[in-house]
C-alpha cells in the first residue's frame, strides 16, 4: 500500500471531487501559473500553452477521484500537464537534432564555450531556452527544470536514454553558445555607438 500523502489543499481537493465548482476555481488559481510556466516551456508558444493548460485542468478536474494522496496534488497535476505537452508534441512529430560525431564537437577547442565567459541573467536564459529546436528545448526542460531523470524523459517521449542525454548535453552547449553570442553582440553594439 503506498503512503497517504498528507496534502495542504486536501480540504479543496475533495470538495473538487464533488464537483464545487467554487473549489475547482480555487485549485486552479493555486496551481495555473506554476503549471502555464511548464507548457509554456515545453511547447515555447503563448497560445499553444494557454490551450494546453486548459486541456491539462479540465482532464484533472474530470480525473480527479483518481487523486488518492499518493504524491502531492501538485504533482499529481503536473504529470498530467507534462503527458498533456508530450501527446500534442508527438502529434507534431517533432524532429530530434542528432549530431553526426559528438566526440568531434566535443574536441573542438575553439568552438567550445567556457560558463566564466557568459554573465548568467535569468531573462537571457530565458531566451535562449526559447531559440533552442523543440527537440533540445523538451527534453531540456523536463530535465532540468521540471525534475525528470533520462530514464523518466525517455519513457515520455519514447527514445532511448542515451538520445535523452544527448539532447540535454546539446541543448546545454547551444544554449552556452546563444548566450556567448548575445554577449558578444551587445558588446560590439555599444562599441559602435561609443
Amino acid at each position: 500500500m503506498a503512503p497517504v500523502y498528507q496534502d495542504i489543499h486536501r480540504e479543496i481537493i475533495e470538495l473538487s471531487k464533488v464537483g464545487n465548482q467554487k473549489a475547482q476555481f480555487q485549485l486552479y488559481k493555486l496551481y495555473a501559473k506554476a503549471m502555464f510556466n511548464i507548457c509554456y516551456r515545453m511547447m515555447n508558444n503563448r497560445e499553444e500553452a494557454e490551450d494546453l493548460l486548459q486541456e491539462a485542468f479540465c482532464d484533472a478536474f474530470m480525473k480527479l477521484n483518481t487523486f488518492r494522496y499518493e504524491s502531492s496534488f501538485g504533482a499529481w497535476l503536473k504529470r498530467i500537464v507534462v503527458n498533456k505537452c508530450i501527446n500534442s508534441i508527438n502529434k507534431r512529430k517533432v524532429e530530434l537534432i542528432f549530431p553526426d560525431s559528438l566526440g568531434e564537437m566535443d574536441r573542438r577547442e575553439e568552438d567550445t564555450v567556457r560558463d566564466e565567459d557568459i554573465h548568467l541573467d535569468v531573462m537571457k536564459i530565458q531566451r535562449a531556452v526559447e531559440q533552442l529546436p523543440d527537440g533540445y528545448r523538451i527534453v531540456f526542460s523536463l530535465y532540468a527544470l521540471e525534475g525528470y531523470d533520462h530514464t523518466e524523459i525517455s519513457e515520455i517521449m519514447n527514445i532511448s536514454e542515451s538520445t535523452s542525454k544527448t539532447q540535454y548535453l546539446r541543448a546545454k552547449q547551444k544554449i552556452k553558445e546563444l548566450l556567448k553570442s548575445n554577449g558578444n553582440e551587445k558588446r560590439q553594439a555599444r562599441a559602435v555607438h561609443s
